[in-house]
């Protein structure tokens, strides 16, 4: 049988630099409102700042010779993380958003070929950590059966699916302005989350 984790990491090693970065961007922009929520909930951070981030990434994988200083937006992003004693669930997902956000940020300022499989893995394993707290089983064989067939895993595995694809075909400027809206995914986390 098989492995179609495999064939889905082959596939995102594949990619070109532009590809992996507009990827990682949709994920992104599903991480984010994460964020937004326990920003809301805990008066801490600042949403706008990972926003802006993003406008600045989907600019440059637009605009090539758009001059977008990388290392600073990575400070101000440092700047809005939650803080390390707060271990709450709502912190770790938002401590998510910033590290992909992050992790596409280095992946900018240099050639990163593993950071699209982080990003991913970023995404994948906050859902997890969803299923585990709302679903959770002491006993890990029926908790990995969980993990493959909850409907907010496989709904993770097919919006992952759909970027990928989407990006296969090298976006144009079009193309990543759908990506973009399939990111924003009309406000709704990849926890199913949504901010209204």
């Amino acid at each position: 049988m098989s492995n179609p984790a495999a064939s889905f990491n082959q596939r995102l090693r594949a990619l070109n630099p532009r590809q992996r970065l507009a990827f990682m961007a949709a994920l992104c922009e599903r991480l984010t409102p994460n964020y937004t929520l326990y920003a809301g909930v805990s008066h801490l951070g600042d949403p706008n700042v990972l926003y802006n981030v993003l406008d600045l990434v989907w600019e440059r994988l637009q605009i090539k010779s758009a001059k977008i200083d990388f290392d600073k937006q990575a400070e101000k992003l440092a700047a809005v993380e939650p803080p390390e004693e707060d271990d709450s669930f709502g912190a770790r997902r938002a401590t998510e958003s910033i590290m992909a956000l992050t992790t596409l940020l280095d992946a900018l300022r240099s050639e990163a070929p593993e950071a699209v499989l982080e990003v991913s893995q970023v995404s994948r394993n906050g859902v997890r950590a969803y299923i585990e707290m709302i679903d959770g089983s002491e006993d890990s064989e029926r908790l990995n059966v969980l993990f493959r067939e909850h409907e907010l895993m496989q709904d993770e595995r097919d919006y992952q699916d759909a970027v990928l694809e989407a990006v296969e075909e090298d976006p144009n400027v079009e193309a990543l302005r759908e990506l973009r809206t399939l990111g924003r995914n009309q406000g709704i986390s990849n926890l199913g989350l949504s901010l209204d």
